[in-house]
């Protein structure tokens, strides 16, 4: 049975499972890391305790294992100068330090189990909080590592030597819809040229002949 309360509502039993479906891996290892340090430090200062109250059971243990032979001796020595009654009074004194070795060693025997019971789960708890904060590196470098990754791909998005065909095929369908105007207008515009040019040949016959027919009425008139 643990000599303490346990505070965390994080522990080493439901932390993988909680890591599988948290989204934010390294905030619930900080989490977890503040309630274990908070839980070493309480750990620590019952040890502390428990410690300091084992010694005072011991030193009791001590004081009257001390009396209860010193008692013994003085019996002892009464009964050798023939003082009967002093040493019943002083077996009747190491009878009482008798009984209070016996209390306080059973006391003394179950605080010294649950210190070493609580030694145990202080180491178990410092060892648990080494490999979690381990973990914890891990999982801040496997998640910088993802938010570096998303940096780049949003930095990348809209880019890329797929699309440049695209572009081009659509720069070339531009210049060709521009060339294609200007050869329009060329045309355009040698068509009129030669309706022009061919409109002024017409033209120019015309005059010959009416410049021809007046020479040939001239040359009747003189005839006459």
């Amino acid at each position: 049975m643990s000599v303490f309360r346990r505070v965390r509502d994080i522990t080493v039993a439901n932390l993988n499972e909680r890591l599988e479906q948290s989204q934010d891996p390294v905030r619930l290892i900080d989490q977890f890391l503040i309630e274990t340090r908070q839980e070493i430090a309480e750990a620590e200062k019952l040890h502390h305790q428990y410690a300091g109250h084992t010694k005072q059971l011991k030193q009791q243990v001590d004081q009257a294992t001390t009396m209860r032979n010193k008692r013994e001796e003085q019996a002892l020595l009464a009964l050798k100068a023939g003082e009967e009654h002093l040493a019943k009074l002083a077996l009747q004194e190491k009878m009482l330090y008798d009984e209070k070795i016996e209390q306080y060693t059973d006391l003394y025997t179950q605080s010294l189990e649950s210190l070493q019971e609580l030694e145990h789960q202080l180491h178990e708890l410092k060892t648990e909080y080494q490999v979690v904060y381990s973990k914890r590196q891990y999982y801040y470098a496997r998640m910088e590592t993802l938010r570096l990754q998303q940096r780049m791909n949003q930095r990348m998005n809209g880019y890329g030597t797929q699309d440049v065909p695209k572009m081009f095929n659509r720069l070339e369908d531009r210049v060709s819809d521009m060339e294609w105007e200007a050869r329009s207008l060329r045309d355009l515009r040698k068509a009129g040229q030669d309706f022009v040019n061919q409109a002024g040949s017409a033209i120019q016959s015309t005059l010959e002949q009416e410049l021809s027919r007046l020479k040939q009425k001239l040359n009747n008139k003189g005839e006459e």
